[in-house]
């Protein structure tokens, strides 16, 4: 069964959540502060975390950065901070979605789901699975190539090294400043201009529809996220 930590110090929320997240069979503990939310976490290792940034006694990232000291598990940030700079900064410590209050509790709940398969062995594209398929094309990383109706796809080397980091986090939303550092160095963090050129390339080269894509979607201003 799978367990979640809500970590929120609005407890109407947290009612909202546990009654919902129990009625599917969940396993949930709360904690109303980070200190709290570290300890259970600790204790209780759960299998994904739904985190609220605005706590009473630390900042949300400073939780972020402490279970990232440890645990690889999931982190879904629930915020009402709406501004792509704190939401990048969440990303960029840890976090591996955000969803933004007032939210919806399916999409909330979809979006927990997810975060969950993609936390599981063998889930997305994590350093066992070298050949990923999509309706449209394929990708081998062992080989270093992208296949598309029987033939391969001519990219460059910036354009496969931006292809495969989007890969390997299969589903998973990565900020502008990861991407940036991981293809161009570690200088890099707000030339955000290459990355729509690099990904409209990307989009031209493989996707059906470039203007609008199915696999490689945008997170506006935040970052971008490969779906099969």
């Amino acid at each position: 069964m799978t367990r979640v930590l809500v970590v929120d110090d609005e407890p109407q929320i947290v009612r909202a959540l546990v009654i919902n997240l129990k009625a599917r069979k969940y396993e949930v503990d709360a904690a109303a502060d980070g200190a709290s939310a570290l300890e259970l976490a600790a204790a209780r290792h759960p299998d994904v975390v739904v985190l609220d940034l605005g706590l009473p006694d630390m900042d949300g990232i400073e939780v972020i950065k402490g279970l990232r000291g440890w645990t690889r598990i999931p982190i879904l940030v629930l915020s009402a901070r709406h501004t792509s700079d704190e939401k990048v900064e969440a990303l960029d410590a840890g976090a591996d979605d955000y969803v933004t209050k007032p939210f919806g509790m399916d999409e909330l709940l979809a979006r927990l789901r997810a975060a969950v398969r993609r936390a599981e062995p063998g889930a997305g594209a994590g350093e066992d699975e070298v050949i990923v398929e999509t309706e449209t094309f394929t990708v081998d990383l062992a080989a270093k190539k992208a296949v598309r109706d029987g033939r391969d796809v001519r990219l460059t080397p910036t354009e496969w090294h931006l292809l495969e980091v989007l890969v390997r986090n299969g589903g998973k939303l990565v900020s502008q400043k990861q991407l940036l550092q991981e293809v161009w160095g570690p200088s890099y963090g707000t030339e955000t201009n290459y990355l729509r050129v690099y990904m409209a390339q990307l989009r031209r080269k493989l996707e059906a529809d470039p203007s609008h894509p199915r696999h490689f979607i945008t997170e506006p201003g935040m970052g971008y996220r490969f779906e099969r």
